[in-house]
This record gives structure tokens, sequence and C-alpha cells, in this order.
């Protein structure tokens, strides 16, 4: 039996996968009805211009609130006020390269404000047992560095390598430690790097995009050897929705583009693209490569055994890769206010002048 929700509680939803969910959510390819309430601090990585139209379209279907996961009392009142019966948990400091210069923000927010959330769950949802779920989204790299073979499965044993990974790995725990103790129903996935429209500007795949449509360099960590799984966005967020529906509580489900690329190549595939989109010479583009300095802890390579969800739920892939890095060529090149705004520091001064308090 599928479960149905009413008011879906989405936190980090101004984020770039976590926006992509919402207009999932509140589109047209799925059978939701309900409401969604957005949740997010807004801090650089959060921007309500990625969900440019969703009120307007939405209505009364989409309510969001500025606020911070670690502030308890407001997660309490979130979950008071609009009758939230589900979570589907983004809110997260994420980017590896800031955890290893500014550790402590990652601890607060990955743990405390995970803590926060299963509080207010339990509290709220006490003597409830049908169609309510928090839903916990992961990443793969809690499980630390794979060599040249194998694969992470959701058995595998954790061993994260930054303090980014280090927090999420404990606020893994913690959700399957709510389900184990107090019987809280909870389903956690953990994914490959996404990739597609919206995505913060330092993160690898759009930096490339816009440094190579700006003529600047491509710093390209170590020997660029260093492998990674990509997963466009749309595809995540359809495996997020069926584990929603369908999934067993208490389950981890890990969600891989099965689409495994060294740095250096995809450099060049992208290289390839955008000589054809935006009609750059590619040899001129080749010689922007920069090689830099390592990162430390820098994972060799992820890779993720994507079985257990396709047997049980039946989720597929839906975008070649070669397709999902054109369609976000094109964005980029056809978003470049959007850019720019956010690189500036214009979309704070947008949000002072545009955001009206609930």
């Amino acid at each position: 039996m599928e479960r149905s929700f009413k008011n879906i509680l989405v936190t980090g939803g101004a984020g770039f996968i976590g926006s992509n969910m919402i207009r999932y959510l509140l589109g047209e390819k799925i059978d939701f009805e309900g409401r969604v309430i957005n949740l997010d601090l807004l801090t650089y990585a959060g921007n309500l211009e990625n969900l440019s139209g969703v009120a307007e379209k939405a209505g009364k279907r989409y309510v969001f609130v500025k606020g911070d996961i670690r502030d308890k009392s407001l997660v309490e009142e979130v979950f008071e006020e609009f009758d939230v019966d589900s979570v589907i948990h983004f809110a997260a400091e994420s980017h590896v390269d800031r955890s290893i210069v500014s550790p402590d923000a990652f601890i607060t927010t990955n743990v405390i404000g995970t803590f926060n959330l299963l509080e207010a769950a339990k509290k709220a949802w006490e003597g409830k047992d049908n169609d309510i779920l928090f839903h916990h989204i992961s990443t793969d790299e809690v499980y630390g560095s794979l060599g040249p073979h194998g694969y992470f499965r959701e058995d595998s044993p954790y061993d994260p390598h930054s303090p980014y990974s280090a927090s999420k790995a404990a606020s893994d725990h913690l959700v399957m430690a709510y389900h184990h103790t107090y019987g809280l129903p909870v389903t956690l996935s953990n994914c490959s790097n996404n990739y597609g429209p919206y995505q913060f500007p330092e993160k690898f795949i759009p930096l490339m995009i816009l440094n190579m449509l700006e003529g600047k360099p491509l710093p390209i960590y170590g020997d660029g050897k260093n492998i990674r799984d990509w997963l466009y966005v749309e595809d995540h967020n359809i495996a997020v929705w069926l584990i929603m529906k369908k999934g067993i509580l208490g389950q981890k489900y890990n969600i891989g583009g099965e689409n495994e690329w060294e740095n250096i190549k995809l450099v060049n595939k992208l290289i390839y693209i955008i000589s054809c989109e935006a009609k750059k010479d590619p040899e001129l583009l080749k010689k922007l490569i920069v090689f830099v300095k390592d990162r430390p802890g820098h994972d060799r390579r992820y890779a993720i055994d994507c079985g257990k969800i396709k047997r049980e739920l039946g989720w597929r892939q839906t975008v070649e890769f070669e397709e999902g890095l054109r369609r976000t060529v094109r964005w980029y090149m056809e978003h470049m206010d959007w850019v720019n705004r956010v690189r500036s520091g214009e979309y704070m001064r947008w949000i002072e002048l545009n955001y009206l308090k609930r």
C-alpha cells in the first residue's frame, strides 16, 4: 500500500536539489495534491530565485518559511502550525572544501539541525502510525573512498574522510537510531553527485561550465583522475518520491547514476559540449586547464550500486549523461543573470527588498 501525504516539510528547499524537488512535487508529473512547506535559512547556497514562479502557480499549496533547523523552537512551531506529516530533509552544509576550512557550521547544521527535526517529528507524530514519514537525504561520501573496483552498497561500512562526510554520517546514524529506539517511521537515501539546473556556481560542473564560457582557468585537483558517479537531479528526485511512497520503513536506498567519470575526462567532455553549444574553440578551452594542489583527504573514487532501489521500487535513470550535460550547459547559458546575482551578492539585496515575512 502506498503512503499518502498532505503536508510535506522540505528542509533546504531553496537549495539546488531541494528546489528541484519542490518543482517536481508541485508539477504535473506525480499525483501529489497536498501542500509543501519550504523551510530554508537562505545561506549562500539557498536562493528563492530557484523557485521563481512556484508560489504564483501553486497558490496555497506552497508555503515558504525563512528559518534555521538549528532553532529548535522554530522547528517545533513549523510542525505544529502546518500539521506536518512528512519530511524530506535536504538542509545541510554540503561543500567539502568549505568543511575543511570551517567545519563548525557543518557539525551544528548537519548534526544538531537533524536532531532538532527528529525530536520535533517524534513529538508531533506521537500516537500516529499511518502516512507519516521522515525521509533523510544523505550522500555516498559517508562510505569513504573506493579503489579501482567495487561499489558502495547499502550495507557498506561508513568511513567518512572529511568534516562534511563525517557530519552527514552522524546524521544518518541519528535518523536510524530514532527509528530503532522510538519507532519513528524513517527512510534514508544516499545519492551520488547530482548535477543540473540551479546548482550553486562553486560546484564542479557549473564551475567548469561558467569558467569555460568566460575564458577563466579550469582548476582540477591533483592528477585529475578522481572518479565520481554523476546523477541528473530530476532522476534523483524521482527516486526520492518512490521511496517516500513505497520504501520500506527503516531501510536505506542508494541512488546512483551508474555513470563514472574521471574529473579530467569530464572536463574534456564539457569542453566538447561547450564548443558546440557556445561556439568556443575547443583547443583554447583545453589550454585553460590548470592542475592544482590536491585537497586534504580527497577520496579517489565513488561508485554506487543502486540495484536495491531498481529491484524493489522499479526506479531507473531516465536522462543519459550527455543529454543531461547539454541541458545543464544550456540552462546556465540562458540564466547568466541568475549566476551573476548569486556571485555578486546582489541576490541578498534582492531578498532584503523582496522578501515578505510570513
